[in-house]
C-alpha cells in the first residue's frame, strides 16, 4: 500500500462512507486504517481479526462496507459473507486478499462479494474502488480479469454463475491451445454502440474508473457514468465486470 500524500476532502452532500476492515494481520489491517482514515470521505468505524469478531461487529456497528480478507484462521472470508449481507441489509462486501487464485476468486463472487482486489493496489485506486462499490458498480483487480474471463469462458452460459473451483489443469505431455476470441457477429450488440461508447468499453476492460476514463477523454465524470449506464444496457449487461469479460472475449480491447 502507499501513502497518500493529502487527506481527500468529503463528498458534497454526504455523510462519510463507515468502513469494517477485517484482516488478521494486525500491521496491515492497523496501516490500512490509517491509509483510509486521511481520506474524508470514509470512517472506519471498527477492525477485526477473525470471522466471528466480523460477524459480531457488523451486527453492532452496521458499516456500508467490509474489507475482508479470505486467508484468516478459522474460517476463512469468503464463507462469511452471507452472513455479513444478513445482519446488515446492503451490506456491500469487498474483499482485499493477497490471492490470485482464481478459485478464490470464483468463490468470493459466488457467496456474493462485490468486488475482489489485491493487496498490491494502491491506495487511490482502492479509495475510488470503495466508492464505485457504493455506487453499485463491481471491481475485480486488472490482474484477475483474465483469470475471471477464463472462468465464465469455463462455463456453458457465459454470465451464469461463477464454476465452484477452477478449471482443471492441462495435463502433462498434452498441447494446449489458447482460448479462441468469440468472433463479432454482424447481429452482435457491439455495433449499436456509438464510437465514445465503444471506446469507453475498452478502457473499462482495461480496468480503469470513471475518473481515470474522465481524464483520459477530457470530459466529465458524470458523462462517463452515463455512457457506463447506455453501454450496460445495450449490451444486456449487469455490471462493469461482465462488459470487461464481454469485451475480452470478443477481442475489442
Amino acid at each position: 500500500m502507499t501513502q497518500a500524500p493529502l487527506p481527500t476532502p468529503a463528498l458534497p452532500g454526504s455523510r462519510p462512507i463507515r468502513l469494517l476492515v477485517v484482516d488478521d494481520h494486525n500491521l496491515f489491517r492497523r496501516g490500512l486504517m490509517a491509509l483510509l482514515g486521511q481520506d474524508r470521505r470514509f470512517v472506519v468505524v471498527g477492525e477485526a481479526g477473525d470471522a466471528g469478531e466480523a460477524l459480531a461487529l457488523s451486527h453492532k456497528l452496521r458499516p456500508d462496507l467490509v474489507l475482508l480478507d479470505n486467508h484468516m484462521p478459522g474460517v476463512a472470508g469468503v464463507h462469511i459473507i452471507a452472513g455479513l449481507k444478513e445482519a446488515v441489509p446492503g451490506l456491500r462486501v469487498l474483499m482485499l486478499t493477497v490471492s490470485e487464485n482464481e478459485a478464490d476468486l470464483a468463490a468470493g463472487l459466488r457467496a456474493g462479494a462485490d468486488g475482489y482486489l489485491l493487496k498490491t493496489i494502491n491506495t487511490d485506486t482502492l479509495a475510488d474502488s470503495i466508492v464505485r462499490v457504493l455506487e453499485g458498480d463491481s471491481v475485480v483487480s486488472p490482474e484477475m480479469m483474465g483469470k475471471l474471463v477464463g472462468l465464465l469462458r469455463a462455463t456453458p452460459n457465459q454470465h451464469a454463475a461463477l464454476p465452484a473451483t477452477a478449471p482443471a489443469p492441462p495435463q502433462p505431455g498434452v498441447p494446449t491451445s489458447p482460448p479462441v476470441p468469440a468472433p463479432l457477429a454482424a447481429d452482435d450488440a457491439f455495433h449499436t454502440l456509438s464510437p465514445r461508447e465503444r471506446e469507453i468499453l475498452k478502457l473499462i476492460a482495461r480496468g480503469d474508473s470513471n475518473k481515470h476514463i474522465a481524464r483520459a477523454l477530457e470530459i466529465a465524470e458524470t458523462t462517463v457514468k452515463i455512457h457506463v449506464q447506455h453501454i450496460l444496457r445495450k449490451l444486456g449487461l449487469s455490471n462493469r465486470v461482465h462488459a470487461a469479460v464481454y469485451a475480452t472475449e470478443r477481442s475489442i480491447v
